[in-house]
């Protein structure tokens, strides 16, 4: 007996270090399934927060420019044809949106996906580990 009141692994049969093994990668693997999914949870409602004050702000914003849009078109109907003020505000609004779009579309293909980093670099420990556990209950 070990001083921890466990067999020493030495006197062990491989049989029963192997089914030990087994149990503790199991655990594992359920441990590391939890934290990956408090990791995603808590990402979630980081990403929640954050979608409902952008939503409130696109609101707002598009409230703004609707306004912005009429004074504009109101200002060139002073210098030439309603219609033609119109047009050049709407070629305006279609050019800054196509700016943004890609701007955009650029900045969620930098993002990359949601992967839970940590979770993924303990795994990688959580490998190597249990190959060194299978090497000395090998021995």
């Amino acid at each position: 007996m070990a001083s921890d009141g466990t067999t020493d692994l030495r006197e062990r049969g491989v049989g029963e270090l192997l089914k030990q093994l087994s149990q503790e990668t199991t655990t594992l693997v359920r441990q590391e399934l939890d934290l990956a999914k408090a990791e995603m949870t808590e990402k979630a409602k980081e990403g929640g927060k954050g979608a409902g004050f952008l939503g409130g702000a696109g609101v707002a914003g598009l409230m703004l420019l609707i306004a912005l849009t009429l004074t504009l078109i109101g200002l060139l109907d002073t210098f030439m044809k309603y219609w033609i003020a119109a047009l050049i505000v709407t070629v305006l609004w279609g050019a800054v949106a196509a700016v943004l779009a890609l701007t955009g579309k650029n900045k969620l293909q930098e993002a990359g996906p949601p992967v839970p980093e940590q979770t993924k670099e303990t795994l990688k420990e959580d490998v190597e580990w249990a190959k060194t556990q299978k090497r000395s209950a090998a021995r």
